[in-house]
């Protein structure tokens, strides 16, 4: 009786962290900040708060990790936070739906590099599914749908590809690190993706154009400590409880509730073509998903 406990336990912690996740977009459209120091603030509070929750929480390996894993956690935390400040700018750009959707472009990419990192051989399934979200995404960018692209809109499509691709590395990179608990290698990975932003902003004069008021910090904590922090301690305690492809599922209710998000709050509907393309997005990525075991969050 108490396996049935822990997994229905799993699976809410699961939907909880997704749901978190899913309403990064909006908080973002609230928050009057650069995405590079907004990727920076995420990154230190949200590195922050799970330090302590180990510390204080977790208990953790005495073993030492390798230097190289450790390199190797560095670089992904700062092309992770590359990543982050993309996704960011996307949601400046366009609509929440539509980055959303750019974003879930990455089990794709990671399926079509796989065979030139991993040598890998493409099966069959992953290019059909390859085929369908990119052609999914030619519906989700309206150009079939005979809308016309702004300047903006374009720029926010790209933006949100863009970090599909940065996301994609990290994800690739994690699949050659092995050894380090997750909750060590996200702590690593965090403080890289912030501190990674400080050079950017130095030369982009990021520091000295930043004005705080009490909304917008309130609102930099939330995304720092509860959709960072709180998030991915939800996300890696359900993980001893769910089999892979339970999570691989239910990581989609991240972008399937952006998009619902985005709809009822922001009043962002997608048109039909748009809707026929995120279905086209999501079934693929949920299928490359299954096959290869990425790992999920914003």
């Amino acid at each position: 009786m108490q396996e049935p406990v822990n997994e229905r336990k799993s699976v809410l912690m699961n939907i909880v962290a997704m749901l978190i996740f899913g309403t990064i977009g909006i908080f973002r459209r609230y928050i009057p900040v650069s995405s590079a120091f907004l990727a920076f603030s995420r990154g230190l509070l949200g590195g922050l708060f799970l330090l302590i929750f180990i510390m204080v929480f977790h208990r953790t390996s005495k073993e030492k990790s390798a230097l190289s894993a450790i390199v190797g956690l560095v670089i992904s935390g700062a092309v992770m936070g590359v990543n982050w400040m993309l996704l960011f700018e996307a949601y400046n750009h366009t609509t929440v739906a539509v980055a959303t959707l750019c974003y879930y472009m990455q089990p794709t990419i990671v399926v079509l590099l796989s065979p030139i990192i991993f040598k890998e051989r493409l099966k069959l399934k992953e290019c059909i599914c390859a085929i369908i979200a990119i052609l999914g995404m030619v519906l989700v960018s309206g150009v079939i749908g005979g809308e016309r692209l702004g300047t903006g809109n374009m720029s926010g499509i790209l933006f949100g590809l863009g970090a599909a691709v940065f996301y994609s590395i990290v994800i690739i990179i994690n699949k050659i690190i092995r050894g380090i608990e997750p909750y060590q290698k996200t702590v690593i990975q965090l403080f890289s993706a912030g501190m990674v932003m400080i050079p950017y902003m130095v030369v982009k004069g990021g520091f000295f154009g930043v004005r705080l008021d009490l909304i917008t910090i309130i609102l930099l904590f939330i995304v720092g400590l509860v959709h960072t922090g709180i998030a991915y301690v939800l996300y890696f305690g359900s993980m001893d409880g769910l089999r892979a492809q339970s999570v691989a599922i239910l990581s989609y209710i991240d972008p399937v509730s952006a998009l619902l998000f985005s709809a009822f709050l922001l009043k962002e509907p997608l048109n039909i073509a748009g809707i026929i393309g995120a279905i086209m997005i999501i079934g693929s990525a949920v299928i490359s998903e299954m096959q290869i075991g990425l790992p999920s969050g914003k």
